[in-house]
């Protein structure tokens, strides 16, 4: 039987590798995807999860969640991503329908209906998980693991809050919501991928090119929709491409291929001019709050590159 997954994501452009390196897996199912606003605005991310089903030709439920964040107002990313997420590159709109339903309504109907077998993938901000933790408190009871792309464990974020990841930072509250629930006794823990461990992962910017020149539908689509964004990685980061919502998807789909994590307390901070949505780690172990993260520090590097190969159908 093959593991239910569900993700919720903001697709952007590195959702979608992650997006398609879950649908080229063989181990998985990926039973729904639930849309936030993130990247960009919720129009603009859930007409991107519908094309991306339209490439890979699988019909799953999409709902659609929170169009903004749970108190105060976020700025998107659009300016890496695009104006609509996929790099301006003038795609068509899918001609399918959202499913009915918000999306921690389905959260939380999916966690029953697989009841101690469900995954849940979080790729962006965690507002959707916040509210479906408010809907049903025994949620973390419900699922199996929970992986979580956001944070920077030891405050190099990537956001002008310097010490802030974004997706943590865009809606800090709903992070703090669903970071003092789960690791409590009988939960499980966060699988934490933070930017800090993408920095790590980071590939050979002419090399990720060169996969990508090697053609095919779906490479042929993400070399499309990420122009703009590759463009803005090499003035930015010069010869290392990154991608952080694939990276969690590799934890979430192989986690054989952690090779070093550490059990660690985080927290969210709520305020501050440079530090709301910094994720503070008692590395030290002194304070009273459990360790409710587990930390990627390091991941197979060749199982990683498979992944993305994978991930674009290259083989």
């Amino acid at each position: 039987m093959k593991r239910p997954l569900l993700i919720d994501t903001d697709p952007g452009v590195d959702d979608a590798l992650a997006l398609l390196m879950a649908f080229a897996h063989d181990a998985v199912d990926v039973v729904a995807l639930t849309i936030g606003a993130g990247n960009v605005g919720l129009e603009h991310t859930t007409a991107n999860a519908l094309r991306l089903l339209e490439w890979v030709e699988r019909d799953v439920p999409v709902h659609a969640g929170a169009s903004q964040p749970l108190v105060r107002p976020a700025d998107d990313a659009a300016f890496v991503h695009g104006r609509d997420g996929f790099g301006d590159a003038g795609l068509s709109r899918s001609q399918a329908g959202l499913a009915p339903g918000h999306a921690a309504n389905a959260i939380c109907e999916f966690a029953q209906r697989f009841e101690g077998q469900l995954e849940l993938v979080m790729l962006g901000p965690l507002t959707n998980l916040a509210l479906a933790l408010h809907l049903d408190p025994l949620l973390p009871q419900r699922v199996k693991r929970l992986v979580v792309m956001g944070g920077a464990v030891t405050g190099r974020g990537n956001t002008a809050r310097l010490a802030t990841e974004f997706n943590i930072g865009f809606d800090p509250e709903a992070a703090h919501v669903v970071f003092q629930t789960f690791g409590r006794s009988g939960f499980p823990q966060i699988e934490l991928v933070d930017w800090e461990a993408t920095l790590r992962h980071g590939l050979d910017a002419t090399e990720f090119e060169a996969w990508l020149a090697e053609g095919g539908t779906i490479a042929d689509s993400y070399r499309s929709i990420s122009a703009a964004t590759r463009r803005f990685m090499q003035e930015r980061r010069g010869d290392r491409w990154h991608a952080a919502d694939a990276l969690a998807m590799a934890v979430a789909l192989e986690p054989a291929g952690v090779e070093s994590n550490a059990e660690r307390a985080v927290r969210i901070c709520l305020d501050g001019e440079l530090t709301r949505g910094a994720t503070p780690v008692d590395w030290d172990q002194r304070g009273e709050h459990p360790a409710n993260c587990r930390i990627l520090l390091e991941y197979e590097k060749p199982r990683w590159r498979g992944l993305l190969r994978s991930s674009l159908r290259l083989g």
